[in-house]
C-alpha cells in the first residue's frame, strides 16, 4: 500500500504508514535470540533437522531443570521406607495424570477445531459475496463503485474478526495493533477510542532465566492490561461481527444480494463466527477446576519425593539416575498438560494463530485479486475439452460444429464406441453420436478412427 501523509482536517485521524503485507512471519534471527527461542507458538514453516529426541525448541526439559536437581539433592538423605507405597501411590499418580493430560488436550483440540470453522466460514462468506452480490454499475457508475468498495470492505472486516479473535484469547483488548489498526481504525468501537498502553519494556535477565526455568513468580499476570485499562474496552470481535450485520442489512434492501438462499447462509454464516467467538472464550475462561489443578499437584510431588527412598534398599546408588529418570518422566507429562491447558497463549506448544489468521488473510486475498467469473467466460473457453479423452476439442469448438444424428447401422457398420449426449433445449432434443479414438492394424498399417 502506497504512503499516505496524515489528514490535516482531523487531528484525531491515524496516520496513514507503510502496512507490511505480511507481518505475522517471524524473523529470521528470532530462532537465535535467548528471549524467543523457548516463546512461541512455533513456527510451522520452519524445519529442523535434529532428531526429535535432542530438540530444546518446544521441550519442557528447560522447566525440569530445578525440579530435577531438587529430586536428585534429597537423596542425600539415606532413610529407606516400605517400597508397598510405590504400587499404592503409582495408581493413583497414573489415573490423575491421565486425567490431567485428556482434559488439556481435549480443550487443544476443541481450540483447534474453532479456528478450522473459522477458517472455513471466512472463506464462505468472502466467496459467497464476492461472487453473489452485484454492483450496480450500469445503473450508476458511481453507486457500482460503491458497491464495489462495501465488497472489499466487508472482506476486510472478516479478516479482522480473525485478527481481533486473536488478540481477544491473548488478553490484548486494543485495536492499535500492526496486523489490526489498517482494517478497523474506520469502525466505531470502544477499541478504537481507548488509550493506548504503555509499551512494554525489555525484561531484564533475571526475568527471562526464570521464565526460562520455569518458575512461578517470573510470569506475568496476562490479564494486566484488562485490569490497568480505567475504560471500556469492549468485546472488539463482537463489534465487528455488528458492523457486518449492518452490512448484510444494506445489500438485503438494495437488493444486490435479494436471492432468498444467498441470505440464509449469509446469517447463518455470522451466525457461526458468533460461535466460533463464544466457544473459543468458554475454553480460555473455563480451564480445569483449581482444586483438580492443585490437588493432582500435590499427589504428583508426594509421590516423587517417597520414590528415592522406597527404591534405595533394593538398588542403592542406581537410584539417583532411576528417580531423576521417573521424575522426568512423570513431571513432564504434568507440564506438557498445564501448558496446553490454554491453547491460545504464547508457549511454544500453543496454537499457532498468527499463522491462522495469516492463512485467513490469503485466502480472502485470493478472492479479493480477481474479478467475480463470469460463466461463459470458462465454460466456453477452448481450453475446455469438455468430452475428454473422447475428445481434444474445446467448447467453444463443439458449440460451433454441426451436430447431427447417426443410426443404429451407421454406428455398426463403422464399428465405433459411442457415448450418448443428451442436450435439451426449449422444444428440441439432439443426440450427439461421439467415438473414442480406436486402432485398426491391418496389413501393417495403423488406422485411427476419429470422433465425430
Amino acid at each position: 500500500m502506497a504512503e499516505k501523509t496524515t489528514s490535516t482536517q482531523s487531528s484525531q485521524t491515524l496516520p496513514r504508514v507503510r502496512h507490511n503485507p505480511m507481518p505475522l512471519k517471524r524473523k529470521e534471527s528470532d530462532d537465535t535470540d535467548f528471549d524467543d527461542y523457548f516463546v512461541g507458538p512455533r513456527d510451522l514453516d520452519r524445519h529442523s533437522k535434529w532428531p526429535t529426541f535432542l530438540r530444546l525448541h518446544g521441550s519442557i526439559t528447560p522447566e525440569m531443570i530445578l525440579p530435577l536437581l531438587f529430586v536428585g539433592g534429597i537423596l542425600t538423605i539415606r532413610v529407606g521406607i516400605n517400597p508397598l507405597l510405590l504400587t499404592v501411590l503409582g495408581f493413583v499418580v497414573g489415573l490423575a495424570l491421565s486425567f490431567r493430560s485428556s482434559t488439556a488436550y481435549e480443550r487443544y483440540n476443541e481450540g483447534r477445531k474453532y479456528w478450522a470453522q473459522l477458517a472455513f466460514v471466512s472463506q464462505h462468506l468472502a466467496r459467497l459475496i464476492w461472487v453473489h452480490a452485484d454492483e450496480r454499475h450500469t445503473t450508476d457508475p458511481v453507486v457500482g463503485k460503491k458497491d464495489l468498495l462495501g465488497k472489499i470492505s466487508c472482506l476486510n472486516m472478516i479478516v479482522a474478526f480473525a485478527m481481533a479473535l486473536k488478540h481477544k484469547l491473548r488478553f490484548e483488548p486494543y485495536a492499535h495493533y500492526e496486523d489490526l489498526q489498517h482494517v478497523v481504525s474506520h469502525l466505531d468501537t470502544y477499541a478504537k477510542t481507548a488509550d493506548k498502553p504503555t509499551p512494554p519494556r525489555k525484561q531484564n535477565i533475571f526475568k527471562t532465566a526464570g521464565q526460562f526455568l520455569g518458575l512461578p513468580f517470573a510470569e506475568s499476570n496476562p490479564r494486566k492490561l484488562l485490569k490497568n485499562s480505567n475504560v471500556p474496552l469492549g468485546n472488539l470481535p463482537l463489534e465487528i461481527l455488528t458492523h457486518l450485520s449492518a452490512y448484510m442489512k444494506s445489500i438485503y434492501d438494495n437488493e444486490t444480494l435479494k436471492v432468498s438462499v444467498y441470505q440464509t447462509q449469509s446469517l447463518a454464516a455470522l451466525q457461526t463466527m458468533n460461535d466460533v467467538l463464544s466457544g473459543t472464550d468458554r475454553i480460555l475462561n473455563t480451564p480445569l477446576p483449581i482444586a483438580y489443578t492443585i490437588a493432582i499437584s500435590q499427589i504428583t510431588w508426594v509421590y516423587i519425593l517417597l520414590l528415592p527412598f522406597q527404591l534405595i534398599r533394593s538398588l542403592g546408588w542406581v537410584t539417583i539416575p532411576a528417580s531423576v529418570f521417573a521424575a522426568y518422566i512423570i513431571l513432564g507429562i504434568a507440564l506438557i498438560g498445564r501448558e496446553i491447558e490454554n491453547p491460545f497463549g504464547s508457549d511454544v506448544n500453543d496454537l499457532p494463530l498468527d499463522a491462522f489468521c495469516g492463512q485467513i488473510r490469503a485466502d480472502v486475498d485470493l478472492i479479493l485479486s480477481r474479478p467475480a467469473p463470469a460463466a461463459d467466460g470458462f465454460l466456453m473457453d477452448d481450453a475446455n475439452e469438455v468430452l475428454y479423452p473422447l475428445s481434444n476439442l474445446g467448447a467453444g469448438l463443439w458449440l460451433s460444429r454441426v451436430w447431427r444424428r447417426l443410426g443404429r447401422s451407421s454406428r455398426r457398420n463403422l464399428g465405433f464406441t459411442t457415448n450418448t449426449l443428451n442436450l435439451r433445449r426449449g422444444r428440441w432434443s439432439e443426440v450427439v453420436i461421439m467415438c473414442k479414438e480406436r486402432s485398426d492394424v491391418r496389413g501393417g498399417r495403423d488406422r485411427k478412427l476419429l470422433a465425430v
